[in-house]
């Protein structure tokens, strides 16, 4: 055991020591964390520039398409040529700022877009109306290898007859003219308003995917290689899992970028800290856990605000059926206990580990809900807090207990179990409080381990809970978007639901969210309280933490906003010098 490594659990026993008696609120907000939204820098503007952007965390996978990129660094490169079809507010609701205008018809389920005349794509082909009809054609379809097609785009009238092969087309979809789409749907609830909650953003040059089979798309040059798209900037090189040279797009429908050209590279999370203090780059995402090593950094700025991220342990409970298209639970897996998985849960102590590891800049969850969330997030719910005598007291009420004396309970049927545990690796922090869940589940009495015994390296980790191997319980995180709703992760038809949990009740919580009714304020509100407390009860996942976003922007970028709905826009950063300004 290395000294950092000692350090680090002896930090984590003294934050036990202190928060066992010492609790926060139900949603607690960060002490201290009162961080900048906006920074703005003296000097005059040069002509052109190009700005260094420090993709902080492990290689992207290389699926450049918003059809097919799962992985967030993945969708983050796609944002800067594709940035999707509508923009949003400050609450995430769908506005006029992007490339659609969109009409809301609740009274007949419908939806209308339309987007301007005279917008290009990069390779210089006008974008149409077809470029937003046909993703709903590829995602639709069986020979489609993503993992797009879910409730959302079966809630479309007549995808569910296409994607069987019982028609060539999807009646639902009606193209007006070359620039106006009315969609029709099964169900109008009001995540439909929400950016991400029902109405696809997707548009695609369909010019250049057409030409491939779609069984073959995911792999082709249109995304891997040579992508297409109309945003800010269009892309010049890819490194494979390294970087991206972007030049401006001159054509970009929200004006020309001031901007000569952009490049991203991958940069590790662990001296992400170091390259911005040596000039290397003029924007990085930096790690909450080192924040005090560079809060007072002279040559950038570190602006923040709590995300739509939280994250979570999830127990992996069943495997996903290829066949109905949907998640399976498993009675015999040790996991599909809930008395196990709630135990599990009061076992470990997350303010602690927001304290002692995150500088106080993640918050213990309380809920799958973000409480940035303030109109959804149920305020009342406490959560899971660090409460052992109760985890083994709950365990042995569902009869797990030690009965050979190694210190580990057996299952209530007097088995031996030992489970294992999938967490990723990625920074500093990553080992101490990956070890810190597994022994703190031993000191209850359940045997776990690490999955391999060691860390897994990012896309190797969501690999293999795409291919339901073999791990028990595992750490991981969710960004629910613009929009709120659980169905998108708690689904039973969607494969985002890395857990393969299913119940009838969970079914029904979730209809009554997705419900025509729920469009009045008062029963969203109620259908969301009745999910957050019955899917905490149930225990599926642990709501860990959600964190602070923080960015660190270089002392020559002349202005960067981060305000949701209204930050700054590509087309609008200047620089103020040729090189980023070192320490």
């Amino acid at each position: 055991m290395n000294k950092t490594f000692r350090k680090n659990l002896a930090l984590m026993a003294t934050a036990l020591s202190v928060s066992a008696i010492m609790w926060p609120s139900a949603i607690a907000v960060a002490e201290g964390a009162n961080l900048p939204l906006s920074v703005t820098n003296e000097g005059t503007a040069i002509d052109g520039g190009v700005f260094k952007y420090a993709l902080v965390g492990d290689p992207f996978s290389g699926a450049l398409s918003s059809l097919y990129a799962e992985k967030s660094n993945d969708m983050r490169i796609t944002e800067f040529f594709n940035p999707g079809l509508y923009g949003s507010d400050g609450d995430y609701k769908i506005d006029d700022s992007g490339l659609a205008k969109l009409t809301f018809d609740q009274a007949n389920k419908k939806v209308t877009i339309k987007i301007p005349e005279g917008v290009t794509w990069t390779d210089g082909q006008p974008l149409t109306i077809e470029d937003v009809i046909y993703p709903y054609y590829v995602v639709g379809h069986k020979d489609y290898t993503g993992i797009r097609y879910g409730s959302d785009f079966k809630n479309v009238v007549g995808m569910e007859d296409y994607h069987e092969g019982k028609s060539d087309t999807i009646s639902g979809l009606k193209k007006v003219d070359d620039y106006t789409l009315e969609i029709t749907y099964k169900e109008f609830s009001a995540s439909m308003l929400q950016a991400g909650g029902g109405v696809s953003s997707y548009v695609e040059p369909k010019h250049i995917l057409e030409k491939t089979p779609i069984k073959d798309l995911e792999d082709s040059e249109q995304v891997r290689t040579n992508p297409v798209g109309f945003g800010p900037f269009k892309v010049k090189s890819i490194t494979p899992g390294e970087s991206v040279v972007f030049e401006r797009n001159d054509n970009y429908y929200k004006g020309k970028p001031k901007l000569a050209g952009l490049q991203v590279d991958v940069v590790n999370a662990s001296t992400a800290v170091s390259e911005m203090k040596a000039g290397n780059y003029d924007y990085a995402s930096l790690p909450e856990d080192t924040y005090n090593t560079y809060k007072d950094a002279s040559n950038f700025k570190t602006l923040g605000r709590l995300t739509n991220v939280y994250s979570y342990i999830g127990f992996h409970v069943g495997t996903w059926n290829k066949e109905k298209e949907q998640v399976q639970p498993d009675d015999s897996k040790q996991v599909s206990n809930k008395a196990l998985r709630q135990a599990m849960a009061y076992a470990i102590d997350n303010y602690a580990i927001g304290q002692r590891f995150y500088e106080g800049l993640r918050v213990r969850a309380n809920s799958p809900i973000p409480s940035m969330f303030a109109s959804y997030n149920d305020g009342s719910i406490e959560g899971y807090t660090y409460q052992p005598e109760k985890a083994k007291q709950i365990l042995a009420d569902a009869g797990f207990v030690d009965k050979d004396g190694d210190g580990f309970v057996e299952d209530p049927n007097g088995k031996s179990f030992k489970l294992t545990f999938a967490s990723m690796s990625g920074s500093d922090v990553a080992e101490p409080i990956a070890q810190y869940y597994v022994d703190a589940w031993k000191q209850i009495g359940v045997n776990v381990e690490l999955y391999e015994g060691r860390l897994l390296e990012f896309n190797t980790f969501y690999d293999l809970l795409d291919k339901d191997a073999d791990i028990d319980v595992f750490q991981a995180a969710m960004g629910v978007g613009g929009d709120p709703n659980p169905s998108t992760q708690f689904g039973r038809d969607n494969q985002f639901n890395s857990m393969r949990w299913a119940t009838e009740e969970n079914d029904k919580l979730l209809a009554a969210i997705n419900s025509d009714a729920a469009f009045e304020d008062a029963a969203r509100k109620k259908a969301y309280d009745d999910w957050q407390k019955y899917v905490i009860d149930e225990a599926p996942v642990i709501p860990t933490l959600y964190r602070h976003s923080l960015v660190s922007i270089n002392n020559r970028v002349k202005h960067y906003d981060i305000t949701l709905g209204s930050g700054t826009e590509w087309q609008e950063v200047e620089l103020t010098a040729d090189q980023p300004v070192k320490e």
